[in-house]
């Protein structure tokens, strides 16, 4: 009996660690591949795109328009076979804003794709960068993220380093320990990565509004890789150290900060759906955090042996991201895109820095200012801008700037708006003018050093 005991033990114990430790390498761990630094989930990703170069258009434009059609169906006739599946009920009984949303998505997408309508729309800056460029890499991540994903939700690594790093994630970022491997997973691996576990986790009852809209705001960067493109652009790749250096640094500096001004200190510590709040931080006596958190993350990787129910979990994982965020960033990226590229708005916008960004004695502060605003469309946007600078140190400074402001509409942005996670168009709007206040004295103190 106690052998039986033992290897039982044993077996739990190895349930935790083998997937826990696949899920790490997967999501969260930098590797040189074809002479760049990625993460193996992106290297998958690269892969099927590359097989559907030649019709992952029309499969994204069948996708937006399932998406809209089946909910029209929904609303209209009310199926039986959909209200009363809790899943598909979910998935496309969804509220008028997500409803209109994907309504107008597919109205995008079909315009774009076969290039009717106004050419404001379709064209390459546009509806076609969005079908072209964003929409398949969301497609692809979510297809193996979507999958995998239980690999870090389900085998007790969020348990374990839950009840290791809650004395540190709490009193610094105001968030619970469990949300350093998704903090760890957006910033390193890929943003949208990062949306897409936060909002599981806030969904199943793991995080409250705030902490799910903390995280999906403050932590959601670019990969490595898309920063390197980024410097690239700015004619500065031989910068990329002190570059990233100084992103990760004004990154951490703004994660702390605003998480504790409004919009985000407003959110309230409420669960999705009303749910109870499923993890307790306190370590029970005679445990230590360790033996705490080893003991939680075996207790739910037992729990979670069968083979059909991880993969059913992972499908549901894609759909969700595919029916649901796919037409909404098809939507909110390619309007914001037509407003940055057809008129004056993000220009205007940013013209109240002009006045910062002399103070702050930033060469060609004029032509800098339109660049701070227009992140908000797309973070490639400044960086396209930047390239008519002739100042390294401006070119620096606005490079760093639009990966540290984080959302951009065309992908991030969209996603979080997507998602279940709690934000409005006001709210990541605000954040973004706050993320772009608190890091640009950072970055030009650093650029001041650098150069």
């Amino acid at each position: 009996m106690e052998i039986k005991k033992s290897n039982s033990i044993n077996n739990n114990l190895l349930m935790f660690i083998i997937p826990s430790l696949l899920g790490v390498f997967l999501f969260m761990t930098p590797i040189k591949y074809n002479g760049e630094f990625t993460i193996p989930i992106a290297i998958f990703s690269r892969g099927i795109l590359s097989g559907l170069t030649n019709i992952i258009s029309f499969i994204l434009m069948i996708l937006v328009l399932v998406s809209a059609i089946v909910s029209i169906i929904t609303k209209i006739f009310k199926p039986k076979f959909i209200i009363n599946n809790n899943y598909l009920n979910n998935l496309f009984n969804v509220t008028p804003l997500w409803f209109i949303s994907r309504i107008v998505g597919a109205v995008l997408i079909v315009s774009t794709y076969f290039k009717i309508g106004p050419s404001f729309i379709w064209e390459s800056n546009t509806g076609g960068l969005l079908l072209s460029d964003l929409l398949p890499v969301l497609f692809s991540v979510f297809l193996f993220a979507g999958i995998l994903l239980p690999l870090i939700l389900d085998f007790g690594l969020l348990e374990f380093t839950g009840a290791l790093l809650t004395k540190f994630m709490r009193p610094i970022f105001k968030l619970p320990g469990r949300s350093s491997i998704d903090c760890i997973t957006s910033w390193l691996g890929d943003g949208t990565i990062g949306v897409l576990l936060t909002s599981k986790q806030y969904e199943e009852g793991f995080y409250s509004k705030r902490e799910a809209a903390i995280i999906g705001t403050s932590f959601s960067a670019v990969s490595i890789t898309f920063c390197l493109v980024v410097i690239s652009q700015v004619n500065l790749s031989h910068m990329f150290v002190p570059f990233y250096l100084t992103v990760t640094l004004c990154g951490i500096v703004a994660a702390i900060i605003v998480p504790r001004i409004p919009p985000l200190k407003n959110i309230p510590d409420t669960y999705f759906n009303n749910l109870e709040n499923k993890q307790s931080e306190k370590i029970p006596e005679g445990h230590t955090t360790f033996s705490w958190g080893l003991e939680q993350a075996v207790t739910k990787a037992s729990s979670n042996t069968d083979i059909k129910k991880f993969f059913s979990s992972g499908l549901k994982n894609v759909l969700d991201m595919w029916i649901g965020v796919i037409p909404v960033v098809m939507a909110m990226g390619t309007i914001t895109l037509i407003v940055a590229e057809h008129t004056q708005f993000f220009q205007i916008l940013g013209m109240p820095f002009i006045p910062l960004l002399k103070l702050l004695g930033i060469p060609e502060a004029n032509q800098a200012s339109q660049t701070l605003i227009i992140g908000f469309a797309d973070m490639f946007l400044p960086s396209v801008l930047a390239t008519t600078i002739q100042s390294e140190m401006t070119r620096f400074i606005i490079a760093c700037i639009s990966v540290t402001q984080l959302i951009y509409m065309s992908e991030v942005g969209g996603m979080l708006l997507g998602s279940k996670i709690p934000v409005n168009f006001k709210n990541l709007f605000i954040i973004f003018i706050e993320r772009t206040l608190i890091t640009l004295p950072i970055i030009t103190l650093i650029a001041y050093i650098l150069f």
